[in-house]
């Protein structure tokens, strides 16, 4: 008989379906005392990796630019059996090409469901480009290189084992 682990193990393509699925990120740094710093972010896949946006002088930018160490959290689930999960530990490559920072920046706000000028969006013409541009100029952008993903989906646990 499997492990438990072993049945909820959420397959690579699983694990993509959900991060694309998903709108925010528990991001956790470290701080200079040594304690997590843990916040709440939007996110958006760039390649299939977690790509986020800060201020510059955010805390958890602080502790990226000290130590690019990082562990992302992504969950669903409100009931044990329904909880899903994906854990992504890595280190961060900070961006700072304008062009970039705004892309990214960009590719949030359609997450968040301003959408881009012409899209359709309820805002005014070019309401969150001209946000973008604005805030870009003051953040960095953020990709998430993987060393480490842990999955769970206790959906699984529903079904008899070995189906």
């Amino acid at each position: 008989m499997p492990k438990q682990r072993d049945r909820v193990q959420m397959t690579p393509a699983e694990v993509g379906e959900m991060l694309a699925g998903c709108r925010k990120v528990q991001l956790a740094t470290i701080s200079p005392d040594g304690y997590p710093h843990l916040v709440t972010m939007y996110y958006t896949l760039r390649d299939g990796k977690i790509a986020f946006w800060t201020y510059r002088t955010s805390q958890k930018a602080l502790n990226l630019s000290r130590d690019p160490r990082i562990s992302c959290l992504v969950e669903t689930g409100e009931a044990y059996f329904d909880l899903r999960g994906v854990l992504v530990q890595g280190v961060v490559q900070t961006i700072t090409d304008p062009a970039e920072v705004y892309e990214i920046g960009l590719a949030i706000g359609d997450v968040v469901g301003g959408g881009r000028a012409g899209s359709g969006s309820a805002l005014p013409e070019g309401a969150i480009n001209e946000y973008v541009a604005n805030a870009a100029r003051k953040r960095h952008a953020y990709l998430v290189e993987p060393r480490r993903v842990i999955s769970w989906d206790h959906t699984k646990l529903a079904a008899p084992p070995g189906t």
